[in-house]
C-alpha cells in the first residue's frame, strides 16, 4: 500500500477506563502490536482566521478537509497531510450514493508529503516553496503532486498553522488490515505553535478523562469486535478532536 496516498473506513469511540482494559484484552487476543505500538503524535492544524475548515468539520458535511502538520516525538521529520473524508461508506467513483450514508461511518482519504523540522519552519516561517522543499528527498514520483495540491490549498484558502493538539497513542494491527488506537492525555493550545510541550498546555477533557478508540478498516469489522463492543455498551459517534477544542477555544473568547 502507498502510505502516501490511502483511503479507509473509520469509527470512533469515547470510552471510559474501565471498557479501555475490557476491549484491550480482546484485542490482545486477536491482534498483534503495530511496529510504532506506543507513540506522542503531535499535530499541529492549519486553518485561516475565520477557522473556516475547522467549522465546516463540525457541522459535519458529506465532504470536510483538514490540513495539518503531524510529527512523532523524537522523530525529526514532519508529514503535511491533506485529508479528506467522506461521511458513509458508499464511495463509487468520486460521487456519494446518498441514500446508504452511514452518519457514524468516514471512509478517510490521506495525501501527504514528508520534511524535515527544519523544512517545516523555513515553509511556515519564510515562506519558502513546499515544492521546493519536497523535492529536495522525493520518496515516490507523486509526492510532487502531493506538495502542489498542499501549497494550492494553503494560498488559495490563506491557511496557516492554529492549534496544536498532541496525545500518546496506542496501537494495534492484524494480517486483514483492521487497525485499532487508542488516544489518551489529548493536550492542545493556540499560541507558539511549535513542535514541543509545554507545562500551560491544556487538557480537552475536565474532570473524568476518556479514551478515544478508533478502528480503522478497508471491509467489514470482526465478529469478535462487534460483540465485543455491543457487550460493553460502546457505540460509534462523530467525534473531531481538533473540532471539540476549537469549540472549547471559542466558547472561551466569546466568539
Amino acid at each position: 500500500m502507498d502510505e502516501k496516498k490511502f483511503n479507509r473506513v473509520e469509527k470512533k469511540y469515547l470510552i471510559t477506563e474501565e471498557k479501555y482494559r475490557a476491549i484491550l484484552k480482546l484485542v490482545k487476543k486477536n491482534m498483534h502490536r503495530d511496529f510504532y505500538h506506543k507513540s506522542s503524535i503531535m499535530n499541529i492544524y492549519f486553518d485561516n482566521d475565520n477557522y473556516d475548515l475547522i467549522i465546516q468539520s463540525i457541522d459535519q458535511p458529506v465532504f470536510k478537509h483538514k490540513l495539518r502538520a503531524r510529527s512523532y516525538v523524537g522523530y525529526d521529520k514532519v508529514f503535511l497531510e491533506l485529508k479528506t473524508k467522506i461521511r458513509g461508506i458508499a464511495y463509487r467513483k468520486g460521487f456519494i450514493e446518498t441514500d446508504d450514508i452511514d452518519d457514524d461511518v468516514n471512509l478517510g482519504y490521506k495525501r501527504r508529503v514528508l520534511i524535515t523540522h527544519d523544512d517545516y519552519r523555513k515553509y511556515t516561517e519564510e515562506k519558502s516553496s513546499l515544492v521546493e522543499l519536497a523535492s529536495k528527498k522525493l520518496e515516490r514520483k507523486s509526492d510532487i503532486q502531493i506538495a502542489r495540491e498542499i501549497e494550492y490549498a494553503v494560498n488559495r484558502f490563506n491557511l496557516k498553522p492554529k492549534i496544536l493538539v498532541y496525545y500518546d497513542r496506542e496501537s494495534y494491527v492484524d494480517k486483514k488490515g483492521l487497525r485499532i488506537t487508542f488516544d489518551r492525555d489529548l493536550k492542545f493550545r493556540d499560541r507558539n505553535l511549535n513542535f514541543s510541550k509545554n507545562k500551560k498546555d491544556r487538557s480537552l477533557f475536565s474532570g473524568k478523562e476518556y479514551i478515544i478508540m478508533e478502528v480503522k478498516t478497508s471491509g467489514a469489522m470482526p465478529l469478535w469486535l462487534v460483540k465485543k463492543l455491543s457487550s460493553e455498551h460502546a457505540y460509534p459517534q462523530q467525534f473531531s478532536k481538533i473540532g471539540k477544542i476549537y469549540e472549547l477555544i471559542r466558547k472561551e473568547k466569546n466568539v
